[in-house]
């Protein structure tokens, strides 16, 4: 790895790229949101599911610019891939699953008598993982934030 005595957090490509993948994921939620509904719903800015994954634009933005910057051929970027696999793969599993369990169980409690103590009851967050389609547009996000930050490093001259 090439480490420089000018190197600092602020300049780290992966950690950028990753962190601006996340923002760009998750702002592109608020400002869809805002435009099928008219209004501007603050919780898309930090809830998890919908359209695209920011966790799988995160990771992804993570292990693709690992791989430009220190190659493909290596552990580290063995390690961020692994990663990106298990986090997307429990974003349309586990996650998902128990998205539409809460749904079931939303429902039931809706339906309960009003003299039922679970009545009212909080309801369950609903919005938790992912479909496939949503996984793999967080990741073209990821992907495609870390190749622009890579050319724009190739541009400027810096390593």
């Amino acid at each position: 790895m090439d480490e420089t005595a000018g190197s600092s957090i602020v300049t780290n490509y992966p950690l950028i790229s990753a962190l601006v993948a996340f923002a760009v994921a998750q702002s592109s939620k608020f400002f869809t949101s805002w435009y099928r509904e008219r209004r501007w719903d603050f919780k898309q800015l930090v809830g998890s599911g919908g359209m695209p994954s920011s966790h799988s634009a995160t990771v992804s933005a993570l292990a693709a610019s690992i791989g430009l910057q220190e190659g493909f051929g290596g552990t580290l970027f063995a390690t961020s891939l692994i990663l990106a696999f298990v986090v997307m793969y429990d974003a349309t599993g586990v996650r998902l699953q128990a998205g539409r369990q809460a749904e079931v169980l939303n429902q039931i409690v809706y339906e309960l008598p009003a003299e039922h103590p679970l009545a009212e009851s909080r309801p369950l967050r609903e919005l938790l993982g992912h479909t496939h389609p949503q996984v793999l547009a967080g990741s073209l996000v990821g992907i495609v934030t870390s190749v622009v930050g890579f050319v724009i490093i190739l541009t400027c001259g810096h390593s």
